[in-house]
């Protein structure tokens, strides 16, 4: 989750995960953190909150109220308080929705697929 740009590109240079691009891998990592639900995943997670690309951001917030934990909770509530772009304060909104208990399932609520 922490993987810079040119660090995607050297790592995966003349491999298929290129046409993924980094965002397209980093929100596949979120949602399989996200459905695999452990805590531990929590602070990588935090970590993606704050990367340069929405989608990311956005993916990380879905899979921390998917965890729900306290410190998932406390890491979607200092990012909501700066999130500029709106889908993503909506996930992070509905994700906090999800960690009180007050909202369903949000696996349809993402964008699906948007790179």
């Amino acid at each position: 989750m922490t993987m810079t740009q040119e660090e995607f590109s050297a790592r995966f240079k003349g491999s298929p995960i290129k046409r993924a691009k980094r965002r397209g891998l980093l929100r596949n990592v979120a949602v399989a953190l996200g459905n695999w639900g452990s805590p531990g995943a929590v602070s990588a997670l935090a970590v993606a909150l704050n990367d340069e690309e929405p989608l990311v951001r956005g993916h990380a917030a879905w899979a921390l109220g998917r965890i729900g934990t306290e410190a998932a909770r406390q890491a979607l509530g200092g990012r909501d308080e700066v999130e500029a772009e709106a889908w993503v304060r909506e996930e992070i909104t509905a994700a906090l929705g999800e960690t009180d208990g007050r909202s369903g399932p949000m696996a349809t609520r993402l964008e699906p697929f948007v790179t």
